[in-house]
């Protein structure tokens, strides 16, 4: 189905090449003068200078091929030389009429449907998820989403950082610790247990309390570096203690990220590429990409057309060592190998732009994919606190996500509960909903590459350009369908005939600009698609809801005794109301039954 502006471009575009002129000229925006008129035309201006023409005489002329069309209501030449545009309300009817028939409302799907890789997440192993997850975990499950529903095959990998030195600084406290646990004996020939000998809680401990000896104390580190070594080279007690750590903390990562409706198809980390790295590394010193460099092995990235510096992509340290550069680029060769994506996105911190500038520019020149494959870096800003500074406890250091969510969850409970009578179970429920959508819209709802404020008192609000306004709108609206299924069961209607109604023309402005709303649809999430941007989704359904309240405050919906206008009003709720859920659910996060 086509994109409603196309539609009205092509009526324009007729006309103009009847009047004589190129039907290029025919393009067709929304009036950045909505009093004046709702759609508008500047191809008059451009045709000036093709056609040596006044573009007043080109739009007259153009305007005048349009008397009668059944497109326009309203067609009229202004000076300069703009067209000013209202479209009938028959056509903006049978085109919603066609979206409403349509699967994902008038969506067109690729002919060639890519398979595409979404890389977020990237938390380490043993590390409680703290707010810097947050935006790279909402905006990365935001796109899968929407790359999903416009027709591709999309998997999302968490890439976990598990085989690091951290494992190592945790297997030497927990050896201090516990010193009779078979992990720790070399001599030890039988199976070891099933069950790991700590608590994820415990683990959250051991792990900073590692941290900070290894700093002050270089034996301390000596013996990480050690156990790392000998997890890496595969020592029996190191690789069974290593894997309980990862039952621990996966169970845990997927708790949390299942409150954020966050959700991974792959659940690999840096481990699993390790048997990558050698051959990968040979090939590249084989085929002469790779060269040493003050003992490193490195492949230069620079291009002749740099107007800044590149430095090399380092690919093993001086001592042999692998990085995360190495790690990244290995985990690319799987993902090529296992999958064949024609797309590759990231998501991480805007800081990172240079480093995945190297990796992708080493990834080309190596061979590592294929020339046409896209490798994208969605780097986002920063969560800033009300002071402008990135958002911390009060103690001043990161706060863990749960704790976060968790004050949210007490905010919103607060305020549904302050004015509203229901039991606190459901309260309780309907808080978390809507605490989700507060924080999911307000981080999607800002461009992701801008810095933002957190503000918990302006994202809980039920008013202004929120996540609860958006779940208000729509519950406002299920209230009103409920009420009218409601009021036909009780007059023996039946509720087959609240499924077969049809929309009707508009009467009134309201009606009709709620209608021109929902025509943006399609438009809207193929630029989200193409542009990688979910706050484009953000903006249609905060408009959408707003056009929909003006319209609801204006029109006595329930109370009108004329049954034909009212079931086309119904009908149009409906769809308004399908169309805010599809959106929200494309942005991870629902909508409750009440509020």
């Amino acid at each position: 189905m086509k994109k409603f502006l196309e539609l009205i471009s092509e009526e324009m575009g007729k006309a103009f090449e009847a009047a004589g002129f190129q039907a290029e000229l025919g393009k067709v925006t929304v009036s950045n003068r909505p009093d004046l008129c709702e759609y508008q035309c500047n191809g008059a201006m451009a045709g000036a200078k093709m056609y040596h023409k006044a573009p007043l005489m080109i739009a007259n002329d153009v305007a005048e091929k349009l008397q009668g069309n059944t497109v326009f209501s309203e067609v009229s030449a202004v000076a300069p030389g703009f067209l000013n545009l209202k479209v009938a309300v028959a056509f903006v009817k049978e085109y919603l009429r066609e979206m409403r028939e349509d699967a994902k409302f008038g969506l067109e799907m690729p002919e060639k449907p890519q398979m595409i890789m979404v890389d977020y997440g990237g938390p380490n192993i043993a590390k409680p998820l703290h707010v810097g997850h947050l935006r790279s975990a909402i905006i990365g499950e935001s796109i899968k989403r929407i790359c999903r529903f416009a027709g591709h095959e999309v998997l999302g990998d968490i890439h976990l950082g598990d085989w690091g030195l951290q494992m190592g600084l945790i297997a030497t406290e927990l050896k201090k610790r516990h010193p009779e646990l078979p992990y720790f004996d070399e001599s030890y020939q039988g199976e070891y247990p099933k069950e790991a000998p700590f608590t994820i809680s415990e683990l959250e401990e051991i792990y900073p309390t590692a941290s900070a000896k290894s700093k002050e104390d270089a034996d301390y580190k000596a013996e990480a570096m050690e156990a790392t070594y000998q997890l890496q080279t595969g020592v029996p007690g190191m690789r069974a203690l290593w894997e309980h750590i990862i039952d621990v903390s996966v169970t845990d990562l997927k708790k949390n990220y299942a409150n954020l409706r966050v959700e991974f198809d792959l659940w690999k980390g840096e481990s699993d590429v390790q048997d990558i790295i050698p051959d990968m590394v040979e090939k590249m010193k084989e085929e002469g990409f790779a060269h040493e460099s003050d003992g490193a092995l490195v492949v230069d990235v620079k291009e002749e057309t740099d107007t800044k510096e590149i430095p090399p992509c380092m690919i093993l340290k001086s001592d042999g060592a692998a990085l995360y550069n190495t790690t990244d680029l290995a985990t690319i060769v799987d993902r090529m190998e296992k999958y064949q994506p024609d797309k590759l996105i990231y998501m991480t911190d805007k800081r990172q732009d240079l480093y995945f500038e190297q990796v992708f520019r080493c990834a080309r020149k190596t061979g590592l994919v294929k020339p046409e494959t896209e490798l994208i870096h969605i780097g986002f800003g920063t969560m800033n606190g009300k002071d402008g500074k990135p958002f911390k406890t009060r103690e001043g250091g990161a706060m863990r996500l749960e704790n976060l969510i968790r004050e949210i969850n007490e905010e919103m409970y607060r305020k549904i509960t302050q004015n509203r009578s229901m039991g606190e179970e459901e309260a309780a429920e309907i808080s978390k909903v809507v605490a989700l959508s507060a924080v999911k819209y307000g981080d999607l709802s800002n461009q992701a590459s801008k810095d933002y404020i957190f503000d918990i008192d302006r994202f809980t609000s039920f008013e202004g350009d929120t996540g609860p306004y958006i779940l208000y709108t729509i519950v406002r609206i299920k209230s009103i369908l409920s009420k009218f299924k409601e009021q036909n069961a009780s007059t023996g209607s039946g509720a087959k005939d609240v499924e077969g109604i049809s929309l009707r023309e508009a009467k009134s402005e309201s009606e009709k600009n709620l209608m021109l709303e929902i025509t943006k649809f399609n438009a809207t999430i193929e630029a989200a698609y193409e542009e990688v941007a979910p706050h484009k989704i953000c903006a249609y359904i905060y408009d959408l809801a707003n056009a929909f309240n003006h319209f609801y405050h204006e029109t006595k919906i329930l109370a009108e005794e004329d049954r034909d206008r009212q079931s086309g009003w119904i009908a149009l709720l409906m769809l308004t109301k399908d169309v805010l859920e599809t959106c929200i659910d494309l942005l991870g996060f629902s909508a409750p039954e009440r509020m």
